[in-house]
């Protein structure tokens, strides 16, 4: 009997070796060069392989009728249709094509999982590596506005700080991560854009509209996802970049990557750094700065192991060492000086993920913890042009001190359905706090905030062409907050409960052209943000942000609809976006100017809940690639932001002679603006790349230093246009180099009404970031 069990399962495996035994190998190539790492597999099946680092796979398959696809990150799906026989050895080549316009990619953001960017049913911008090169940016706050609805601008003539703006709403409404992470706190906020350097980033994503069903609070305009990059390949790289601001002040990078993968796949690591000195300009000859002076060392690395097939566990370190100064004479002490701010960051940030996959590769479950560490010295004061004893006293007691923590922990299960449905449950727990003090101003922001938060989504596809997607987040958020200025302190006591659904819908009516539409609700707790940590200076005094009394939480509703028509025909790409966007805003978080001052001489401002707000508008984005030779897109935003009932900017308190001054629309916000991405690849030896941004008309406050009056000022719309050059010389495979040229807002497209001296607001500025810049680089090692 035994022998009979022993003979029956020897001749079922050898009947399931038999069906099973057809092979089918090849190589994968792009330009007649291998593709490393792809992925090939049975389209529609769970048979799939990776190639290895010379592009060669090998899948052992069913008998019958299968398609096999091919996908890699920048190029597109290429599949074969094929028909196997038992015990057959098949030969099957793939040469792949650029996909320049990025129609296949793999994104991130939208579900918490990854989709194929087309297969989304929210729309997610994607900004690449290529397109941060292309505009010559050092930075990650040079190269975001180069996709629809996202605006970075300048808020800061002393300190340089930068916020980027969703579908014309403030900084302190977009949720930041880095690696899906959200670690950016208020603090890292403000200058955290500049700090991140762009070499090691492997791609931006940006989500408009509502996400605090996926991410929590702070997402009522969307989210800005910075991927970092993960060790592929063994490359290495060096990198250097001198640029001429305005022909006076000078901007030296230098930059290394490398990363070296195991040769079984199972682990790699990546190390990379950027030292970067640009010394400050003063644009109008007052003797003070339109740019500050800037030194930041960034290092980081990013590993990853996979302890099984079905397991992998990923690391990411960052460290930051940033120093800006701004003002005048910053040759001397900052005390002795008639306006300084000098700000010296130390910042880590890191975080470890572990992904486990079960065994049919249905389901994955993952489990993360991030955090970010910044501690801080501040200098905001100076004599402010006066060299009275009170004067020299505030002036010497002016430095500051600030730590900032954010610890993020969360576990997340996705499961397949057979019904190709997706299933998405998770938790989070964020904990926040800041502690940012002043003593000389006895100004106190001591912030701590803890959040957790349970989600979940439901995509449903219905059929090939319709999907639903269907989640919420119950988001549990206490504040303890002490705000204190000169005399005024106020504290903030909250613990609430907030349920935010999400409903997306998606039509594919073709191949090409889908539809989108969906609602989202968001919500921000009243708490301290970026935009109220900053500090500004008007009329040679410190000027402070607080908190009201009866700060309440900030709502939002969300509805979006588009249409998008993506297509490649041979290799012609087109990719049309048009995007409608509507947002209600209930107790807005509004800043006003209450135009008193402090003892201390301090101007105060104080944020408040106006009565309501709407945001309205279309984006669009146009791209063509008639082959990998060429692309061109044009994008933009045309919208109008209003409130409700007249919201005060300016209030008087009962000066004689002064009324209050209201808007109706929201201030610092251009109805139109845009961009546009153009190159031309004629070689692989070399390219030309022409970029620019559109910023329309808007108005802009400036707050008068005699009077301390407010006035708002209509100002005009600016292009600012870059072009670059760039050669290329491989002398073998593990050694080449890039030389590269070219100009930065060619046509000198800046401001031109500065406020000048000590007693400037410092906070009116607008426009581009830097006036003209030529800039020369070159990059060398083994890189792809």
């Amino acid at each position: 009997m035994r022998k009979k069990i022993i003979l029956s399962v020897f001749l079922f495996l050898q009947i399931t070796y038999s069906i099973f035994s057809q092979t089918v190998s090849g190589k994968i190539t792009f330009e007649n060069k291998p593709v490393p790492f792809a992925f090939v597999y049975v389209k529609g099946g769970t048979y799939g392989v990776t190639a290895n680092e010379k592009g060669y796979y090998k899948l052992n398959l069913p008998a019958g009728k299968i398609t096999i696809q091919v996908s890699s990150q920048g190029f597109r799906k290429v599949s074969k249709e094929i028909i196997t026989k038992n015990n057959e050895k098949l030969n099957l080549n793939f040469e792949l094509f650029e996909d320049v316009l990025g129609l296949d990619e793999v994104v991130i953001s939208a579900t918490r999982n990854r989709v194929e960017r087309k297969e989304t049913p929210v729309v997610v911008s994607t900004i690449k590596p290529r397109l941060l090169t292309a505009t010559q940016s050092a930075s990650m706050a040079d190269g975001l506005n180069y996709a629809p609805g996202v605006r970075v601008e300048t808020n800061c003539q002393n300190c340089g700080f930068t916020q980027v703006r969703l579908n014309g709403l403030d900084g302190g409404y977009t949720q930041v991560l880095l690696n899906s992470r959200p670690v950016f706190t208020s603090l890292i906020g403000v200058y955290g854009l500049e700090q991140i350097p762009t070499n090691i980033i492997e791609r931006i994503e940006v989500v408009r509209s509502g996400g605090s069903a996926l991410y929590g609070s702070s997402a009522i305009a969307g989210t800005v996802n910075v991927i970092t990059k993960d060790p592929v390949l063994n490359t290495w790289e060096i990198g250097s970049n001198f640029a001429f601001i305005d022909g006076k002040a000078l901007d030296r990078t230098l930059t290394f990557n490398t990363s070296v993968v195991a040769d079984d796949l199972n682990s790699g690591i990546s190390l990379f750094g950027m030292n970067r000195n640009r010394e400050s300009l003063d644009v109008n000859g007052d003797g003070f700065t339109e740019l500050v002076k800037l030194k930041n060392t960034t290092v980081g690395a990013k590993a990853f192991v996979k302890p099984t097939e079905k397991s992998r566990i990923s690391m990411n370190l960052n460290s930051i060492k940033e120093y800006r100064r701004g003002g005048n004479k910053l040759n001397l002490a900052p005390q002795f000086t008639d306006i300084t701010e000098e700000l010296d960051h130390d910042t880590f940030i890191g975080g470890i993920d572990y992904e486990v996959y079960t065994k049919d590769n249905s389901g994955k479950f993952q489990i993360y913890t991030s955090m970010s560490n910044t501690d801080r010295g501040s200098y905001y004061g100076g004599l402010g042009g006066g060299i009275t004893k009170q004067d020299s006293i505030l002036a010497n007691n002016a430095f500051g001190t600030t730590k900032d923590l954010a610890w993020v922990n969360g576990l997340q299960f996705t499961k397949s359905l057979k019904s190709k449905d997706v299933l998405t449950v998770g938790a989070e727990y964020n904990f926040t706090s800041t502690k940012d003090e002043i003593v000389g101003y006895n100004r106190l922001v001591d912030q701590s905030v803890k959040s957790f938060g349970v989600y979940g989504q439901y995509e449903w596809k219905a059929s090939e062409k319709f999907t639903a997607l269907i989640g919420a987040r119950l988001d549990n958020v206490n504040i303890d907050g002490n705000y204190t200025i000169g005399t005024i302190a106020r504290n903030i006591d909250v613990s609430q409960t907030t349920f935010s659904p999400r409903l997306t819908i998606s039509y594919q009516f073709t191949d090409a052209l889908k539809f989108r539409g969906g609602y989202a609700r968001g919500f921000r707790a009243p708490q301290a943000f970026n935009e109220d940590v900053h500090i500004s200076s008007v009329g040679g005094e410190p000027q402070f942000v607080i908190l009201s009394d009866d700060l309440k939480t900030e709502f939002s509703n969300a509805y979006t609809g588009s249409l998008n028509f993506s297509k490649n025909i041979n290799l012609l790409q087109l990719d049309f976006l048009l995007e409608g966007f509507y947002t209600t805003l209930k107790n807005p978080f509004t800043l006003v100017s209450t135009g008193s001052t402090l003892p201390n001489g301090s101007i105060v401002e104080e944020v408040r809940n106006g009565s309501g707000a709407k945001v309205y508008g279309v984006n669009f984005e146009f791209g063509i690639s008639p082959n990998p030779k060429w692309q061109f897109q044009l994008g933009g935003t045309l919208q109008e932001s209003k409130y409700d009932d007249p919201q005060v900017l300016f209030e008087t308190n009962g000066v004689s002679g002064e009324s209050d001054i209201t808007v109706n629309e929201f201030v610092r916000n251009p109805n139109f603006y845009g961009y546009l991405n153009t190159a031309w690849i004629p070689s692989e030896k070399f390219n030309v790349d022409l970029t620019g941004t559109y910023t329309g008309g808007m108005t802009v406050p400036r707050v008068i230093s005699d009077t301390g009056f407010l006035q708002l000022n209509e100002v005009t719309d600016f292009f600012d246009l870059n072009l670059k050059l760039e050669s290329h010389i491989d002398f073998n495979d593990n050694f080449m180099t890039t030389i590269s040229a070219g100009v930065k807002n060619m046509f000198n497209a800046y401001q031109d009404d500065f406020d000048t001296g000590a007693t400037r607001d410092s906070d009116y500025i607008y426009g581009p970031s830097a006036p003209r810049t030529f800039f020369i680089g070159i990059k060398f090692g083994k890189f792809h």
